[in-house]
């Protein structure tokens, strides 16, 4: 049995007749056998009076829109299609419809406010949505309160470790440098002043007050916080955290509560430490470069450094643990799709852990002030 011969390729004869200009297609008007029919047509120029296809052998919806398009253009009536034919030009025709393929430029101004609209409005979800989670965190806090069995200490224990064990060298170090750092910038400029004794106030005041507590919990989001998006994001990606539903166990008691609770009760240790260790360092240089002896310094500072500052520091710590710990696991349970949203959310935990963070520390800042903690 001989194979099928291969369908001739679409052409076309442009007849003047007496009842004027005729296009004639014949072939075959498919994807294949098209080649550049389209380019041929758009050449013969003018109005065409008939398009007759009743010399075509095949024809797909590449042809039709041809045919459609062609005719449009140029006027001309469609004629001697089959029935096949010509129920799909008119199916062609029926879902013609303009599309653009890129929007209309904005211009500049309007652009810049389209952005800042559009970002206001992601941060207004967001703000709403981490509000959301911060009540269904509280409910569960509730649920667990009414049933102890269910509270999982192991975990808060472990999380104890993650956040405030492992993390101790590295804020050590950072802390010892700021308080080295808060000293030697503090000295020259209250040298001017003959005042470098007063460099003991500064690095008493400013660590035990502000940059302790705020810089362990900038730490703490960039370290911790992260952590808890990507493992959570993970935990969704693999469909542990849908298992747990189906089983019967609430993710937020399972693990997002342990986790919040070891930010919040870690957060006070952890400023305190920073902040002695800032003092430290800042003692070390003081010794060093300004030979003041380490038993004038303690007795300095005992002298000038209330002790309201050491309590408006544990007063933000715990809150700057709450929102860190949140901000880190909401970003996580909001991971879909693929794995770029884990690395997408872990960044905009950190990002939103830091920002909120120094929001709330302005804050709290205004509100020392007024109660006279100053």
């Amino acid at each position: 049995m001989n194979a099928p011969a291969d369908p001739v390729p679409g052409g076309f004869d442009l007849i003047d007749a007496a009842d004027g200009r005729i296009v004639r297609l014949n072939g075959a008007l498919t994807l294949g056998g098209l080649g550049d029919l389209p380019e041929r047509l758009a050449a013969i120029g003018g109005p065409v009076d008939r398009l007759d296809l009743s010399a075509i052998t095949r024809i797909d919806t590449v042809g039709a829109w041809v045919i459609h398009r062609f005719a449009a253009a140029s006027g001309a009536a469609v004629a001697g299609a089959s029935a096949d034919a010509a129920r799909l030009i008119e199916t062609v025709a029926e879902a013609h419809q303009p599309v653009k393929c890129r929007p209309d430029p904005l211009p500049p101004f309007f652009r810049v406010l389209e952005e800042i609209g559009t970002a206001t409005a992601q941060a207004g979800r967001t703000l709403l949505g981490l509000l959301a989670f911060f009540g269904a965190m509280i409910s569960a806090l509730g649920s667990v309160l009414r049933h102890p069995r269910r509270f999982r200490w192991h975990a808060v224990v472990q999380r104890f470790e993650v956040v405030g064990v492992a993390a101790l060298g590295i804020i050590g170090l950072m802390s010892v440098l700021i308080g080295i750092v808060i000293a030697q910038q503090g000295s020259v400029q209250l040298a001017q002043f003959g005042a470098e004794f007063l460099t003991i106030n500064l690095i008493g005041r400013i660590t035990l007050r502000e940059l302790g507590v705020l810089m362990t919990a900038i730490m703490v989001a960039g370290r911790s916080g992260s952590a808890f998006a990507a493992q959570l994001g993970t935990m969704k990606l693999t469909e542990e955290v849908d298992a747990m539903r189906t089983i019967g166990v609430s993710p937020m008691e399972a693990l997002v509560l342990p986790r919040v609770l070891a930010a919040v009760v870690m957060m006070p240790l952890l400023g305190f430490y920073s902040s002695v260790v800032a003092i430290i360092g800042g003692g070390l240089f003081c010794w060093v470069s300004l030979d003041i002896p380490p038993i004038t310094f303690v007795q300095r500072l005992r002298e000038v450094v209330p002790m309201t500052d050491l309590w408006v520091g544990l007063v933000k710590a715990p809150v700057f643990g709450a929102i860190v710990a949140l901000t880190g696991c909401f970003q996580g349970m909001q991971v879909k799709g693929d794995a770029e949203q884990v690395g997408l959310r872990t960044t905009a935990a950190v990002v939103q852990a830091i920002f909120l963070v120094i929001v709330l520390d302005a804050f709290f800042a205004v509100f020392f002030e007024r109660i006279g903690w100053i």
